[in-house]
């Protein structure tokens, strides 16, 4: 018979993982600043000697290659707790609307990407919530909303969007590699309440998935 996995842990790692690559991006973002501080001196005709250049450049090129691991590994610890409440899911109800190898494969589909992952995490609130009320699990309002999920997706879009942005800023010039670092500055202001509802949304949802183990499995909703 199917039993519920453990999930905790992951959560927990999914969580620490957000916060390292917020963390990094935090010092992205003041790297950048001092970027900007250089190359606006280089704009201004002052002189810059080839060991600050250096300097710089090295100091950027660590920092982004520090961001991709923390970013890559972020990534999968999230992608392994959201496949594994879904999974759980699986194991409860029946007729759920996608299988439980969608949870990871939507996060690499063009397109489907774009709405699929935030289905299953709105199917995955609402259902789990059907269960625990059906079966008086517990007396305490729910703190996940549907409203919750769609700002958590919404920023997801909109820091992909500026991603895409920033990524395609043309950098041959001084002026544009300021314009574009200034880009990278700003766009923290999307990853802070990224993170947050992110965050957000685990911890809820762990709350409701951890009040399950006690049904039985394949329940008909």
């Amino acid at each position: 018979m199917k039993t519920l996995k453990p999930n905790e842990q992951r959560s927990k790692n999914a969580i620490m993982l957000i916060w390292i690559v917020l963390t990094v991006e935090i010092i992205a973002c003041i790297s950048n600043y001092f970027q900007v501080d250089l190359l606006q001196s280089v704009l201004n005709g002052e002189f810059i000697s080839d060991s600050n250049a250096d300097s710089n450049d090295t100091r950027q090129q660590l920092i982004a290659i520090l961001f991709l691991i923390v970013y890559i590994t972020s990534a999968v610890t999230f992608i392994q707790w959201f496949r594994r409440a879904y999974f759980n899911l699986h194991t409860l109800v029946k007729g759920l609307s996608n299988s439980e190898g969608w949870a990871a494969g939507a996060w690499f589909v063009p397109i489907v990407s774009l709405f699929k992952p935030y289905q299953i995490m709105s199917e995955m609130s609402e259902k789990t919530k059907n269960l625990i009320s059906k079966n008086d699990l517990t007396s305490e309002p729910f703190e996940t909303t549907s409203n919750t999920i769609g700002v958590w997706w919404a920023l997801f879009i909109i820091n992909n969007i500026a991603g895409q942005i920033s990524y395609r800023l043309p950098t041959d010039t001084v002026e544009e590699m300021i314009l574009s670092t200034n880009v990278d500055i700003y766009s923290i202001l999307i990853q802070i309440p990224l993170a947050i509802f992110t965050v957000k949304v685990i911890k809820e949802h762990s709350k409701l998935e951890a009040l399950l183990i006690s049904l039985p499995m394949e329940e008909e909703l």
